[in-house]
């Protein structure tokens, strides 16, 4: 297993250790678990899609949960009896759990399962206090003469 090590970035990186904890635990994550297969696709700058397949699960088999930068998807068949005796099983019955790590200001938009395909939509609000602001020059403009400060706002 190839294994990064962050320690020089984490010396001089001040604030980012949750990034680095997620690099590495995506890397401990089991490999092998590849059901059920899904896409990640982004539907505009903003606007983010999960399509996970989900075949033979009804919406009361699934559980979505969005927490602080986490959405954790889990899908759960109750036992059914079968009739007749099973020739052969190729359809999934097993359950799953697949956890996506989001970015900060991303949530939920809505969910929805349809022809065996679940698909969870995702949006991305910045808050106004963190969206970039233009900043006007010269609109408090202050000017130093003779060690005094004349301008807009030196008259307090």
């Amino acid at each position: 297993m190839n294994r990064i090590d962050f320690s020089p970035y984490r010396r001089t990186m001040v604030g980012f250790d949750r990034l680095f904890d997620m690099i590495e635990n995506q890397g401990r994550a089991n490999p092998g678990e590849k059901y059920p297969p899904f896409n990640i696709e982004r539907r505009g700058p903003d606007a983010y899609r999960i399509t996970l397949a989900v075949a033979g699960f009804k919406p009361a088999d699934i559980d979505i949960t969005a927490q602080a930068n986490l959405l954790v998807v889990k899908g759960q068949k109750p036992e059914e009896s079968v009739d007749g005796e099973m020739l052969h099983v190729g359809i999934a019955q097993r359950g799953f759990e697949r956890r996506f790590e989001l970015a900060d200001y991303v949530r939920v938009d809505g969910a929805d399962l349809a022809d065996g395909l679940l698909v969870i939509d995702l949006v991305r609000e910045v808050p106004e206090a963190m969206k970039p602001k233009k900043i006007a020059i010269g609109g408090n403009s202050l000017t130093v003469v003779d060690g005094s400060i004349e301008g807009d706002s030196a008259a307090a």
